[in-house]
């Protein structure tokens, strides 16, 4: 699930706070790097959980409902669809999910204000009121739904956002990367595969993990080089008075192009020139992306780049 995007991110976040915070111990900062980079997966799961979270509170309420002492007609013989949903039930017992559950003791229980917020705002969609008036009960109807009020309402909720920040301060500029993995696992929920059905696995193979250890590794042993040549082709510029984060960007990009011959040059530049255009100023974007061009340049000029 944590692909390269999300690795970059973490490692310039992680290397700015490597110098800011002035202890320069390389092994702390790796082990704090993928720390990090495991509580984006812990999101992921979390945020499965929360489909399941509405479901629950959908229940209860029909529940007490129907335990009123005089209940209405409509609250003894509600439509269940919501609460029925197919995706949702297998979601529910999945295999890998619970085992995160069990071992991460993590619950949307105290959070039931925002829950109930949530779910009023689904039920008083249209995208809800079609599908509990709908017909087709099939897996794939159900599974389309929540890809929907997924898409609809949990992919850019303020709410949600702030619920996500008190609980974690990594999750901060995850979410939205992450939302990405959770659209893409509902796509591919197959309801054959029942309780067995896979999730993303954390890093997609050993070759990831080993590309965010080797970039954060070189980006901090090699500043010295990478400073160099930034000083050298920023000669208008002392170095002091570019922005920091510019500075740790391109000194990760550079760690990048010249450590890993296999990842193509424009794929580097494009990659940090959109990091800049996120977290740093308005500028920065073209800044780096002419500052990286001439250095890429005068190292091929130099025969220390050949790809």
């Amino acid at each position: 699930m944590i692909n390269r995007v999300l690795i970059r991110l973490k490692i310039i976040q992680i290397v700015y706070s490597y110098y800011q915070n002035g202890s320069k111990n390389l092994d702390s900062a790796e082990k704090e790097l993928f720390f990090s980079l495991s509580k984006a997966y812990d999101l992921y799961n979390y945020l499965l959980m929360l489909m399941i979270a509405l479901t629950e509170y959908a229940r209860k309420r029909i529940d007490t409902a129907k335990a009123k002492l005089k209940p209405t007609p409509e609250e003894l013989h509600p439509n269940t669809r919501f609460i029925d949903n197919k995706f949702i039930a297998q979601l529910d017992v999945n295999a890998q999910l619970l085992e995160f559950i069990s071992n991460q003791k993590r619950t949307w229980a105290n959070d039931q204000d925002f829950i109930k917020e949530l779910f009023d705002k689904i039920a008083a969609s249209d995208l809800y009121k079609e599908y509990m008036a709908s017909t087709d009960d099939s897996y794939a109807a159900d599974r389309d739904f929540w890809r929907k009020i997924y898409k609809t309402f949990i992919l850019n909720d303020e709410s949600l956002d702030q619920v996500l920040e008190d609980q974690s301060l990594y999750w901060n500029d995850d979410k939205e990367i992450v939302d990405t993995f959770v659209m893409k696992t509902i796509k591919r929920f197959d309801e054959k595969l029942g309780a067995d059905q896979p999730l993303l696995p954390e890093f997609k193979d050993e070759e990831d993990q080993e590309f965010a250890r080797r970039l954060f590794r070189r980006t901090i042993l090699n500043a010295d080089y990478y400073r160099h040549l930034i000083s050298e082709n920023t000669k208008n510029w002392d170095l002091d008075r570019i922005a920091f984060m510019d500075v740790i960007i391109m000194q990760t990009a550079l760690a990048e192009i010249l450590s890993f011959p296999n990842i193509p040059v424009s794929v580097s530049l494009n990659e940090y020139v959109e990091i800049a255009k996120l977290y740093s100023t308005m500028k920065s974007g073209s800044f780096i992306n002419g500052t990286l061009d001439g250095i890429v340049h005068q190292l091929k000029r130099e025969g220390k780049l050949n790809k």
